[in-house]
């Protein structure tokens, strides 16, 4: 078969053997792979991750030196089983499968290892119980998506947004504008999107943004409907907090700290919208902190792979609430894929471009330029080489 191989940062095209699934796996043929920010970042900063997820006790991510066959974001048909598997779809069945596979007992992540061969190439394996099947009627190219809504997914029930609340994503490519489709699909009345680019400003549109901004020009903290204050400014939030303790101790018979208590349980008081900072560059949490008023929830969903830092102080003094996200759970990814099935996600906006195998180098180098593209995706048969 052919597979793009990863070698200390090239991607070239070479034949190799098509791999034999062991026990509990199943050979897939690939019908489309998307390419991930993660990708982008392993190439070019493989040592970084590498070094890092061996402080968290995984010790086979890819290096440079390595010859990796990339790819954990893919949909593919059933072609054979391997040994102990319980045989549960028929050849020519569509599956999308977590990024995760076993090996003699290690687990190995999908594409992101040389110990497991990922979607860049004509057939993979894949855990047939991490494996679930396409629903009838799903386009291929959006089944290949689920991984990457998954990880949108994630991020927002962890971010435990409210209907009502604000949304703030900054940085529209592949991974904001997927949380943006998500928060729309939880719901969520008003999602202020922040992009340099202009393309990518009217796909956060496509997706769904209530209001969509030019960083250089305006501030997204500024642009969204009021439905509730935020605070950027001390003075601003001692100024109402004086004003609410002498309305409140104006009440006959009834304790102003009830009252207060029960306007926090409410969540009437003051609070700042909920960020999502879909950049990961370094600089980014720093100026989401400086910036986003008082009481803001961060929830930090880019991968910024070089050391950062930001001003504690700050945080603490604005009571800025700060989560870090990774992934998803196998309940989460399943809803994605039938969230996707239903139309209550609609991602094709993402969709800015497929390749064959050929393709895959300029593919890379059309997403790092971030002017042209959000999602590329690698269809293995096709012999289309420009984006």
């Amino acid at each position: 078969m052919k597979a793009v191989v990863c070698h200390e940062g090239s991607l070239d095209v070479r034949e190799m053997e098509v791999p034999r699934p062991g026990p509990g796996h199943v050979l897939i043929k690939v019908l489309r792979a998307g390419i991930c920010g993660s990708d982008l970042h392993a190439r070019v900063h493989g040592d970084v991750a590498a070094d890092i997820g061996e402080k968290v006790g995984y010790d086979h991510f890819m290096r440079p030196a390595h010859e990796v066959v990339m790819g954990h974001e893919f949909v593919g048909e059933v072609v054979s089983y391997g040994p102990k598997c319980r045989k549960r779809w028929k050849p020519g069945t569509a599956v999308v499968a977590l990024p995760i596979i076993r090996h003699d007992g290690e687990v190995e992540m999908v594409g992101l290892s040389a110990q497991a061969p990922g979607a860049y190439a004509e057939y993979m394996v894949v855990q047939e119980d991490l494996a679930m099947p396409v629903p009838d009627g799903v386009d291929v190219e959006l089944a290949a998506l689920t991984e990457p809504l998954a990880v949108a997914h994630h991020a927002v029930r962890r971010s435990e947004i409210g209907r009502r609340d604000v949304a703030v994503v900054v940085g529209c490519g592949p991974i904001g504008l997927a949380v943006i489709l998500m928060l729309k699909a939880a719901g969520v009345r008003t999602v202020v999107a922040a992009d340099l680019s202009e393309l990518r400003r009217d796909l956060a549109r496509q997706c769904g943004a209530d209001v969509v901004v030019d960083p250089a020009v305006d501030s997204p903290w500024d642009a969204a409907p009021q439905q509730r204050k935020h605070f950027t400014r001390v003075g601003d939030l001692f100024s109402v907090a004086f004003d609410a303790m002498h309305a409140l101790q104006t009440i006959p018979r009834t304790p102003w700290w009830s009252l207060m208590s029960v306007a926090d349980k409410l969540s009437l008081t003051p609070r700042g919208p909920v960020v999502f900072e879909c950049v990961g560059v370094p600089g980014m949490i720093d100026d989401v902190v400086a910036h986003a008023p008082f009481r803001s929830r961060v929830v930090v969903v880019g991968v910024c792979m070089e050391p950062d830092v930001f001003q504690p102080a700050m945080a603490g003094n604005k009571e800025i609430d700060l989560r870090f996200v990774f992934g998803y759970d196998p309940a989460e990814f399943r809803a994605t894929l039938h969230m996707i099935a239903r139309g209550t996600v609609q991602p094709r906006p993402l969709l800015t471009g497929t390749v064959g195998l050929g393709g895959a180098a300029g593919a890379f180098e059309a997403l790092a330029s971030a002017r042209s593209h959000a999602k590329i995706l690698i269809d293995p048969a096709s012999d289309v080489v420009d984006v």
